[in-house]
C-alpha cells in the first residue's frame, strides 16, 4: 500500500518541484495548485482567497518558502492516505517549515496554512483592510512597501493566449509556407503567377501580423493587482486609512505599453497617498470620512487608452504651485493663468512643493519621471486636475497606434551619405524640401530651419553620425521633421527612398552603449537591411548639448 500511495503523491511533488526550474508561468502554478486540491478549497476569508488567486495568476513570485510550503501539503496528502490505509506506523519527517509570518492570523489553520501564510508574507497587508496595524508596524510596512515596488517593476514574463488565436496563427503560417512553395517552384512560368501569388502572400502576412499583435495584448490586471500591495503597505507605513478600488483592469494593451506603465503608476500612487490623502485626524476635522479613497481606473476611447489615478484628498494648491513656478522663473509675475494651467507646472523637472522630503515622495523627481515616461516612452500625455469637493485626478492618455521598439514597425527608409537609415514613422511629422532662405546660421555654429513658419533645430545627420557628407547644400537634400514628446528637430537626409514596414530586432550585445550610437536595433527590410534610428536618444543628446555642437 505504501508503494501505491507513493505513486499517487510523487506526481504532486514533481509538479511542485518544477516551479523551482527557471521562471514558471501562471499555467504551471495553476497545475501545481490543481493537483494539490488547493484551488477547490472553500475559504471563509476573502483576503486569503485573493492571495491564492494572486499566486495562481503569477502575480506573487515563486520563492523557496512557497515551494517548501507546497511540499508540506504533498506530505500531508501522503500521511492522510497512509492513515486511512492503517499503515502509518512511522510518520515521515516533514519538509522544513517555511518562515513563519502569519501563523497567528485567524482562518489559516487548515492544511493549506503554509501556502496562505507565505503568500500573506509576499503580498503584504490584507487588500481591503484600511486599519493601520499595531505597534512596530511602520518598519514592517516599510519593508513590505519596498517589496511591492520591486514586484511592480518586474516585467511580464508570460501571456495567456486563447487557443482560437493560436489556431488562426498556425493556419496563417501554413498558408505562408504554401505560398512560399508556389513562389519557389514557379521558376520562369510567367509574371502573372508571381503577381497573384505575391498578392496572396501580402494578404497572409497582413493577417499574420494582426494575429501576432492580438497575441501580444495583455490585460492591465497584471500590473493593477500588485498595486494593492503597494497602496496598503504605504498606507500602513504613513498611518493613513485608505480604500483602494480598481476598475477597467480587463482592458488589454500591448505588452510593452503595460510594462512601461508600471513606473508612472508607482509614482502617482505614492504621491496620492503622501501628498493627496490627509491624515485620519485631519480628515475628521474637515468633516470627511477618516478613510480616504484612491481609485485606479482604465478605459479606452477610439485609438487612445486612458489610465487615471484619483484621490479624494486635499487637492493641489494652485497658489503654492504658482509661487514655486515664479520663484524658479517658469512664469512671469502677474501673468494670467487658469488653475488647470498652473498646476501643470508640477510636471517640470525637479519641481516640488513638498514642505519636507520623505522616502515616499516629495523628492522633486516623481512627477518629472511620470511625464518623461508617458510622453517620451509611450508618446502620450498627462493631464492634472483638481476635483470639485477636494481631491485630484492624474489622467494618462496613451495612443495605441504607437509601435513598439521591437517587432514590425512602419518606417521611413532614408539615405544619408553611403548609408541607409530607418526612421520609425511614429516619430515623423512631415517631409519638407528646404530652400536656402529657410536655413539660418546661428552665432554658435548651429543652424535652424523654418518649416511652414515653425522653427526647428537643423541636424545634419551625416555630420552628426560621422558619415561621409554628400549633401552639403541643403537644397539638394530633404528635411524630415521629427518629434518625441515636447522636443522636436529637423533632420537633413540626402534622400527619402520609400516608406515600408520593417522588422526590428535588438542586438545580442549592447552595441548602442559600446559605440554611443542613437539606434534602436537592426531593421530587416527584405533585400537589404539597415540600422533603425532611436529618435528619443537622438533628440535627448541634442537637447543636452549646446546648439553648435
Amino acid at each position: 500500500m505504501k508503494e501505491i500511495v507513493d505513486q499517487c503523491v510523487e506526481p504532486m511533488e514533481d509538479k511542485v518541484l518544477l516551479l523551482e526550474e527557471g521562471r514558471p508561468g501562471p499555467e504551471a502554478v495553476r497545475e501545481a495548485l490543481d493537483i494539490l486540491g488547493v484551488t477547490h478549497l472553500k475559504l471563509a476569508s476573502a483576503q486569503v482567497t485573493a492571495l491564492l488567486d494572486m499566486f495562481a495568476d503569477g502575480i506573487t513570485p515563486i520563492s523557496e518558502g512557497l515551494v517548501t510550503a507546497l511540499l508540506r501539503i504533498c506530505e500531508a496528502h501522503r500521511k492522510f492516505l497512509l492513515t486511512l490505509a492503517g499503515v502509518l506506523d512511522q510518520p515521515r519527517a516533514a519538509a522544513p517549515a517555511p518562515p513563519t509570518v502569519a501563523e497567528d492570523q485567524p482562518g489559516l489553520q487548515p492544511v493549506p496554512q503554509p501556502v496562505a501564510a507565505q503568500a500573506a508574507g509576499s503580498a503584504g497587508t490584507p487588500l481591503d483592510d484600511p486599519e493601520p496595524a499595531g505597534p512596530g508596524t511602520p518598519e514592517d510596512a516599510d519593508k513590505q512597501a519596498e517589496q511591492a515596488v520591486h514586484a511592480s517593476k518586474q516585467g511580464i514574463t508570460s501571456i495567456r493566449v486563447p487557443t482560437e488565436r493560436l489556431d488562426n496563427l498556425i493556419e496563417l503560417v501554413g498558408k505562408l509556407m504554401v505560398t512560399f512553395a508556389v513562389l519557389s517552384q514557379s521558376g520562369t512560368r510567367g509574371a502573372t503567377l508571381s503577381a497573384s501569388t505575391l498578392s496572396e502572400l501580402d494578404t497572409t502576412i497582413t493577417g499574420l501580423q494582426t494575429q501576432v499583435d492580438a497575441i501580444r495584448l495583455v490585460p492591465l490586471r497584471q500590473i493593477f493587482l500588485p498595486m494593492n500591495r503597494l497602496v496598503q503597505s504605504l498606507g500602513q507605513k504613513m498611518q493613513k486609512k485608505v480604500r483602494f478600488t480598481i476598475s477597467g483592469d480587463e482592458l488589454a494593451l500591448d505588452k510593452t505599453i503595460v510594462e512601461c506603465l508600471n513606473e508612472p503608476l508607482v509614482h502617482l500612487l505614492r504621491n496620492a497617498l503622501d501628498h493627496g490623502l490627509e491624515a485620519p485626524e485631519e480628515r475628521a476635522a474637515a468633516g470627511k470620512d477618516e478613510t480616504g479613497s484612491v481609485n485606479l481606473t482604465a478605459w479606452r476611447k477610439g485609438d487612445t487608452a486612458f489610465v487615471e489615478v484619483r484621490d479624494d484628498g486635499r487637492g493641489i494648491s494652485a497658489a503654492r504651485v504658482r509661487a514655486k513656478a515664479e520663484e524658479r522663473g517658469l512664469v512671469e509675475p502677474g501673468a494670467e493663468l487658469s488653475e488647470a494651467e498652473t498646476i501643470q507646472f508640477i510636471l517640470h523637472s525637479g519641481f516640488s512643493t513638498a514642505e519636507k522630503v520623505t522616502d515616499v515622495s516629495g523628492r522633486g523627481v516623481g512627477m518629472d519621471a511620470v511625464a518623461n515616461a508617458v510622453r517620451a516612452t509611450l508618446g502620450g500625455d498627462i493631464l492634472i486636475a483638481n476635483l470639485p469637493g477636494g481631491g485630484s485626478a492624474f489622467t494618462l492618455s496613451i495612443p495605441l497606434s504607437r509601435s513598439v521598439n521591437e517587432g514590425i514597425v512602419d518606417a521611413l527608409v532614408c539615405r544619408v551619405g553611403p548609408e541607409t537609415l530607418i526612421l520609425p514613422s511614429r516619430d515623423v511629422l512631415e517631409i519638407f524640401a528646404p530652400q536656402k532662405a529657410d536655413v539660418v546660421s546661428l552665432p554658435d555654429g548651429g543652424e535652424t530651419v523654418s518649416v511652414r513658419g515653425q522653427i526647428f533645430h537643423l541636424l545634419r545627420l551625416g555630420r552628426h553620425l560621422g558619415l561621409e557628407e554628400t549633401c552639403a547644400d541643403v537644397t539638394r537634400g530633404l528635411i524630415v521633421t521629427v518629434r518625441m514628446g515636447p522636443v522636436s528637430a529637423a533632420l537633413l537626409v540626402d534622400e527619402v527612398l520609400r516608406q515600408q514596414q520593417v522588422v526590428v530586432t535588438g542586438f545580442t550585445v549592447p552595441v548602442q552603449e559600446i559605440y554611443g550610437l542613437p539606434i534602436l536595433g537592426f531593421g530587416m527590410m527584405g533585400e537589404s537591411d539597415a540600422m533603425v534610428l532611436d529618435i528619443e536618444k537622438l533628440l535627448g543628446s541634442l537637447s543636452a548639448q549646446p546648439e553648435g555642437s
